[in-house]
This record gives C-alpha cells, sequence and structure tokens, in this order.
C-alpha cells in the first residue's frame, strides 16, 4: 500500500502547479487578511462604541450613535448572512471595477475580505466588551478622549484575544480562499476544481486538501504561541 502510494506520488505531474497555487493561495490570504484586520478592527471598535452600553450622555450624541450602531450592524449582518460563493458572484462588477478583473489572486480578494471583514469586526466588538469596565472608568476619569482609550487601554488590553481572533479568521479565510476557485478565484481551490473535480484526478484533491490541513495547522499553532505570549506578557 505504501509503495503504491509513493509510487503515484512519484509519478504526480502536477508539482509545478502545486506549488505555484500554494504560493497563490498564502498570497491570497496574507493580502486579505491584512485589510481585513484593517477595516474589521475599525468597524469592531465602532460597533463597540457605539453600542447602547456605551453611548454617550449627551442627547445629540447620542441619537447620532443609535443610528451609527443600527446602521454597521444592519450591514455587518447583512454581509455575514450573505453564503461566500454567492457574495462572490454579486460581487463581481464591484471587483472588477476596483481591481480590473473577476480572476486570479488579484479578482480573490475583495470578495475574501468583504466576507471576512464582518466577521472579524463581530469578533472585536464581542473581545472589546469583556474588557474590565474599570479600564474604561479610569481613563475617563484621566480626562483622555475615545482616541487615547481606544489605543492606549483598550487594544494593549484585549491584545491575546485579538490575536485569537485574527487566527481564527485567518483560518476561515484560507477555507474562503480554496472556495474562490470555484469561479477561478486562482490558488489551490482552482487547482481542486479543475483538476482534481472536473478532470477527475483525485490524487491532485487529495495533495491539495493536504496541503490546506498543513497551512491551517501551521497558522493554528503559530496563532496559539502568538497568543499565550501576549496573555502572560
Amino acid at each position: 500500500m505504501s509503495g503504491t502510494l509513493w509510487s503515484d506520488l512519484r509519478e504526480f505531474d502536477y508539482w509545478p502547479e502545486i506549488g505555484e497555487g500554494t504560493v497563490d493561495t498564502l498570497i491570497m490570504t496574507g493580502c486579505a487578511l491584512l485589510f481585513t484586520v484593517i477595516t474589521g478592527l475599525g468597524l469592531g471598535t465602532l460597533l463597540f462604541l457605539t453600542s447602547p452600553a456605551h453611548r454617550s450622555e449627551k442627547p445629540g450624541y447620542r441619537r447620532t450613535q443609535v443610528w451609527v450602531y443600527r446602521l454597521l450592524s444592519f450591514v455587518v449582518n447583512v454581509l455575514r448572512s450573505v453564503p461566500f460563493l454567492i457574495l462572490l458572484i454579486l460581487l463581481i462588477p464591484a471587483t472588477r471595477a476596483m481591481v480590473g478583473t473577476s480572476l486570479g489572486v488579484r479578482g480573490a480578494v475583495p470578495p475574501l475580505v468583504a466576507a471576512s471583514a464582518p466577521f472579524f469586526a463581530r469578533l472585536v466588538e464581542s473581545v472589546l466588551r469583556e474588557v474590565e469596565g474599570g479600564v474604561l472608568e479610569a481613563c475617563r476619569a484621566m480626562g483622555a478622549t475615545t482616541r487615547q482609550t481606544v489605543f492606549w487601554a483598550l487594544l494593549p488590553e484585549a491584545s491575546a484575544p485579538l490575536c485569537a481572533a485574527v487566527t481564527v479568521t485567518a483560518i476561515a479565510l484560507i477555507g474562503y480562499s480554496a472556495m474562490a476557485g470555484v469561479i477561478g478565484g486562482g490558488g489551490l481551490g482552482d487547482l481542486a476544481v479543475r483538476y482534481g473535480y472536473q478532470r477527475f484526478d483525485t490524487r491532485v484533491m487529495l495533495v491539495t486538501v493536504a496541503i490546506l490541513i498543513l497551512i491551517v495547522q501551521v497558522v493554528q499553532w503559530g496563532g496559539d504561541r502568538l497568543v499565550a505570549r501576549l496573555a502572560h506578557r
């Protein structure tokens, strides 16, 4: 059995394509994760600051916060409700307008960000809610502005759980990037569809799945190590 498997792997003709697809998957996931963290961190922080528990006591400002929270919450919930494959198709015109194509690595990044940023934003909002209320009270007592409170207190205090949220989002993005191959998004998912599914080559399917599992394990291991380091800082 092992000899047959080793023989099949030696006769496997798609190693160059597998290598290129792995690099494309890593680039796609890395770029999408960068934009997701930037977008989702800001969106999640804004959701937290405008949430009912942290609204201002000033009537006019409070009314504005209510509408901002409702609008952002609605947009986030809508994007999270749409299945990723459908979102990929719906965003094809917008993707072409932004990056000039809906295919390949460039064409996959915008829908990946659109799908993962709302997810990460909700994780950020939940993480910030777990920060002890005494931290915010101390910042208010010292006269800190909202920006100072966020960057000097909230985010540093929540660094470990935020890192865990980034790890979860990165793993979700790896799965999304594989699904993007259905519409020619490139990477390992594209190889699995074109060679593994359409040409009925089980070897390609197994190799791509094994590489995706390995990438997920490495990301999870690295994320857990970083979370442990931040938690004991």
